[in-house]
């Protein structure tokens, strides 16, 4: 059976979040090497980097990128953008990573994070991150600060764009935040075309033991790109700042 994430990252997803721009992710990565304390031309991971927009602005920023995401549709549009093949892009499982490692960061950002149903499984993309940072190499992982998103669920909204009626479904269920999309061409009439979202939720003190577990330290916790400190009430994101220890 086909797992969500197999199927959502397609053609559709870049329909539905069109939105997302290119000067925010630059806004995002100089908060980023500000925090990582990254020395000029540092090796970075971008685990999860879907259309690639934070990977090009790393590389921009002077930085040698690889970028590695399950879904050969985001890979391509990131490819398409990467006109000056600055980045390298890898095709991979974020639990079973097929390189070296020896990076001096490893970046998880935008809830990439949580998309499977045992603790276990997430551990094992922790595990990745420790074996792809060099001892002493820094890691950003950007999840969503989950007793704000409890508080702030929009369980409905539609939209539309490009000729298609964008609805959404969201709820939390079982300890995930779980979302269903339907997505309706609006000249056609046809059936919806529907896809599902699924991401555990984790409090910043079972992240942190699971970060521990797989064997990386955390240094700082941040509320969002535009907060220093972290508010368990008032915060969008967790986004946590750790590294590999030396030994």
């Amino acid at each position: 059976m086909m797992e969500w994430y197999e199927k959502s990252f397609g053609e559709d997803y870049l329909l539905v979040y069109n939105h997302r721009d290119v000067q925010g992710a630059y806004h995002e990565v100089h908060k980023m090497i500000n925090w990582l304390k990254l020395e000029p031309k540092s090796r970075v991971l971008d685990l999860c980097c879907g259309m690639g927009r934070h990977s090009l602005a790393l590389a921009d920023a002077g930085y040698q990128v690889t970028g590695v995401d399950l879904s050969d549709v985001l890979l391509r549009e990131a490819r398409s953008m990467d006109t000056e093949h600055r980045v390298e892009w890898y095709h991979a499982d974020m639990r079973e990573l097929p390189l070296k490692g020896g990076f001096d960061a490893v970046v998880n950002l935008f809830t990439s994070f949580g998309y499977f149903r045992e603790d276990g499984e997430q551990l094992r993309v922790l595990r990745a991150i420790h074996r792809m940072l060099k001892p002493g190499g820094s890691y950003i992982i950007d999840f969503m600060n989950t007793a704000y998103v409890t508080r702030h669920l929009v369980q409905h909204s539609t939209r539309e764009t490009e000729g298609q009626n964008i609805e959404e479904f969201r709820k939390i269920q079982d300890g995930f935040v779980q979302k269903e999309i339907h997505i309706t061409d609006t000249a056609s009439g046809q059936k919806p075309r529907i896809y599902q979202e699924r991401v555990k939720l984790y409090t910043r003190e079972q992240l942190s033991d699971l970060l521990h577990e797989a064997g990386l330290m955390v240094d700082q916790v941040h509320g969002g790109y535009d907060e220093e400190k972290y508010d368990e009430q008032t915060s969008p994101r967790m986004i946590f700042v750790g590294h590999r220890p030396v030994q």
